[in-house]
C-alpha cells in the first residue's frame, strides 16, 4: 500500500499542485495528472493483477482520491467517478476494455442523471430499444464529469425488454450521435469537465450491456453507490485536509505587526480551527468504518454507506465556510488557495444522491422502511 501511495503523493506534489490554480482558472481538464495516473498503473487500481491491473480495493482508491482533493478538487472528482465506472466494467465488461484501463490507456466516467428525473439517479427514463443494426439509445444526461475527454461512459438507460427500472451499458465516447451541447462554467469543480450529454439515435452493441436487461438497479447500488459514494466523500475529507493546512500556514505566517503577534496566537482564532479539525476528523472516522464495514459484509455497510457522502459533504460545508472565516480578507484572493477549495466543496451536498436525498433514506433504514 505504501508503495502507491508514495507514487500518489510525488504525482500530487510534481503536477497536481503546480497545475491546480490554473485547472481552476482556466476551467482547464487536469490532463498532466489524469496521464501520470495512467502512467504509473493508478488508472487500474481496481483492475485484477489477471488483467494488468493492481489488483486493490476500494480502501486504496479512496485513498487516492483524497490524497488528490487536497490539492485539486477537479482531479480527484475526475479520478473519482473513473474509479466508479471502472469498478462497474472490472465486474461485468470485456476483457479487452479492463485490460485497456489496467494499461493506463481508458479513461471511463459515469453517466446516471438525467434531466428528467434529476437527482432520483436509479429512475432513468431515457430509452433503450433494439434495432437491426444493434441497441438504440436516446437520452438527455444532465452531469457526466470527464464528459469530452473520457474513452467510455457507464451508462443506465430503461430496459429493453425485461421488468426492472434500468440497464447498464458501455457506451463509447465517440459514438455517432454523442453530444455535448456546451462546455463547463461552474462555480466549483471547474476543470473536472462535468456537462449534459444528448444521445440521439445512438447505436452500440448488445455486447455493451454490463449486466442483465432490467438488472441496473442492482449494479447501481452492489457496485456504484458503495464505491461512488465512499469516494465522493473522500473528496470533501481531501478538501477539509487541504483547507485546513492551508488557513493553518496563512494564519502562522500572517502577522499583527504592531503587536508582533501571529494571527494563530488569538484563542478565538484557535478555537475555530480547532472546530475544523474535529470536523474533519469525525468525518474522516466515519469514512474509514464505511470502507472496513464493506471490506467485511457488516450488516451496517449500507446504512454506512449512505451516511459516508452525507456526513462528509455537510462537514466540508461546515470546515471550509470556516477556513474562509479565520482567513478573513485574505481568503477571497486566489493565491491562498483556501477560495477554490470553498468552491469546490460546495458540490458534493447537490450532487446525486444529494445529501436531503441520502438523509431520507438514512430516515427510513434506522425505521426500518424500505429505502425505495
Amino acid at each position: 500500500m505504501t508503495d502507491y501511495l508514495a507514487t500518489v503523493d510525488s504525482i500530487i506534489s510534481d503536477i497536481t499542485t503546480r497545475d491546480a490554480a490554473n485547472v481552476d482558472k482556466n476551467g482547464e481538464f487536469p490532463s498532466a495528472t489524469v496521464s501520470a495516473l495512467a502512467k504509473a498503473g493508478l488508472l487500474g487500481l481496481l483492475n485484477s493483477k489477471e488483467v494488468g491491473g493492481m489488483g486493490l480495493g476500494p480502501r486504496e482508491a479512496a485513498m487516492v482520491v483524497e490524497r488528490l482533493a487536497r490539492a485539486c478538487g477537479s482531479s480527484a472528482m475526475v479520478v473519482c467517478m473513473h474509479y466508479s465506472g471502472s469498478a462497474v466494467i472490472e465486474k461485468l465488461g470485456s476483457e479487452s476494455v479492463r485490460k485497456e484501463i489496467a494499461a493506463g490507456e481508458h479513461l471511463t466516467t459515469l453517466a446516471f442523471s438525467e434531466a428528467g428525473s434529476r437527482s432520483h439517479f436509479w429512475a432513468p427514463v431515457s430509452s433503450a430499444r433494439k434495432t437491426d443494426n444493434g441497441i438504440q439509445l436516446d437520452a438527455k444526461k444532465s452531469w457526466v464529469t470527464s464528459a469530452n475527454h473520457a474513452d467510455s461512459y457507464v451508462w443506465s438507460s430503461g430496459p429493453v425488454a425485461a421488468e426492472g427500472p434500468s440497464t447498464i451499458w458501455l457506451v463509447p465516447r465517440k459514438s455517432d450521435g454523442i453530444q455535448v451541447p456546451r462546455p463547463y462554467d461552474g462555480l466549483g469543480l471547474r476543470g473536472n469537465d462535468s456537462t449534459p450529454i444528448t444521445a440521439e439515435g445512438v447505436v452500440i452493441d448488445e455486447s455493451n450491456r454490463l449486466g442483465d436487461d432490467g438488472k441496473g438497479f442492482d449494479v447501481m447500488m452492489e457496485i456504484v453507490l458503495p464505491h461512488f459514494n465512499v469516494m465522493n466523500a473522500a473528496c470533501s475529507i481531501g478538501l477539509m485536509q487541504g483547507c485546513i493546512a492551508g488557513s493553518a500556514t496563512h494564519l502562522s505566517g500572517t502577522k499583527y505587526q504592531h503587536l508582533d503577534s501571529a494571527l494563530c496566537d488569538l484563542p478565538t482564532i484557535r478555537n475555530y480551527v480547532a472546530r475544523m479539525r474535529c470536523k474533519a476528523d469525525m468525518a474522516r472516522a466515519l469514512w474509514l468504518d464505511t470502507i472496513t464495514a464493506m471490506e467485511t459484509g457488516r450488516e451496517d455497510a449500507m446504512l454506512r454507506v449512505l451516511q459516508s457522502k452525507a456526513v462528509a459533504g455537510e462537514a466540508a460545508l461546515e470546515v471550509l465556510a470556516t477556513g474562509m472565516r479565520v482567513c478573513g480578507g485574505a481568503a477571497y484572493r486566489r493565491d491562498v488557495g483556501v477560495e477554490r477549495l470553498f468552491r469546490d466543496g460546495q458540490a458534493s451536498s447537490v450532487m446525486a444522491p444529494t445529501v436531503d436525498v441520502l438523509y431520507d433514506f438514512i430516515g427510513k433504514a434506522v425505521c426500518g422502511m424500505d429505502l425505495f
